[in-house]
């Protein structure tokens, strides 16, 4: 009886907390839906959000999982890096792509003169400025980065990728962090391991993108030493020195995770929100893992539609 009645109560508490799930699940998807039809802000801030909708949805999906007093600020942020991580793609000079730098550099320069911008993500940009204190030095950090990344060359080695990934995606982070108010250097050294993980992942998951438009950044003392020329990436081979080149790099971003998790314990539960898309790098990592490190493989180029389930969770448990 006793037994049974343990069980009872087990039940009847798994059920409680999937329908509270559940429940939790579909505010979510009403924000998504939300935002998707433009019902949640107007003007400038609308304009940051459906940037970033159309051009990181993963990162559209953990912004909507912040505080709402946050998201005119986070999602100004994700624009910012958007509106920078684009230009390498649609200029075909670099000439352009450096004026283009110039004057987001410019933006960055009147924003802190306080004098608002004419473009809608400087003045967005310029409100989170005033209203959080952000720091100058970072937003610079990452225009910086992405000029240098307009040379187009190849990594030298995974030094120098994780380089750009804490320039260019750990300043964005604390950015972020300083949106949330958090001031910890626990979270900071979370911050710039959960940046250069992401620098890794981003690196592989557009290498067949890049291949097809006959570049490589994987690094290259990596591919040397499994005997890998950037040819045989280019032709999208699938032979197992390949696997290995893709094997190392994708363990060095495993390594950056666990690092930024061996802080948890001392990291403020209010700057978890910042961390949200170590969910997306573990779900990349977990697929490429499953077909054997083939990074051209069809399934790694899928949405995972249980991504937003996945963010949810680890939102409503604080974890990273």
């Amino acid at each position: 009886m006793v037994l049974a009645a343990v069980a009872c109560a087990q039940s009847a508490r798994v059920l409680r907390n999937a329908l509270l799930i559940k429940g939790r699940i579909g505010h979510v998807v009403e924000k998504v839906r939300a935002a998707n039809t433009g019902a949640m802000t107007p003007g400038h801030q609308q304009y940051c959000l459906q940037l970033v909708r159309n051009r990181d949805y993963e990162g559209f999906l953990s912004s909507l999982l912040l505080p709402p007093e946050f998201h005119s600020s986070v999602f100004a942020l994700r624009a910012f890096n958007v509106e920078l991580a684009q230009v390498q793609d649609l200029v075909t000079q670099k000439t352009i792509g450096l004026m283009r730098m110039q004057y987001w550099r410019q933006m960055i320069e009147d924003i802190y003169s306080d004098n608002s911008p004419p473009q809608p993500i400087a003045i967005e940009l310029w409100k989170a400025v005033k209203k959080h204190k952000l720091t100058k030095r970072w937003f610079l950090r990452i225009i910086d980065e992405r000029e240098k990344n307009l040379n187009e060359n190849a990594y030298r080695n995974i030094k120098d990728l994780e380089s750009y990934a804490e320039n260019a995606q750990s300043s964005l982070i604390y950015l972020v962090l300083e949106v949330l108010g958090v001031k910890n250097i626990h979270a900071d050294h979370a911050a710039s391991h959960i940046g250069k993980a992401q620098g890794i992942v981003t690196c592989l998951r557009a290498t067949p993108y890049h291949c097809r438009r006959r570049k490589v950044y994987l690094p290259l003392d990596i591919c040397l030493l499994h005997g890998v020329s950037q040819e045989d990436f280019i032709r999208e081979k699938r032979e197992k020195n390949l696997r290995d080149v893709v094997f190392d790099v994708a363990s060095q971003a495993h390594v950056h995770l666990e690092h930024a998790r061996s802080f948890c314990k001392n990291v403020p539960s209010k700057a978890c929100p910042a961390f949200l898309q170590t969910v997306v790098l573990d779900d990349y990592l977990d697929r490429i893992r499953k077909v054997d490190f083939d990074v051209f493989h069809p399934s790694l180029q899928k949405t995972n539609t249980m991504l937003p389930f996945y963010l949810y969770i680890r939102s409503w448990r604080k974890i990273y």
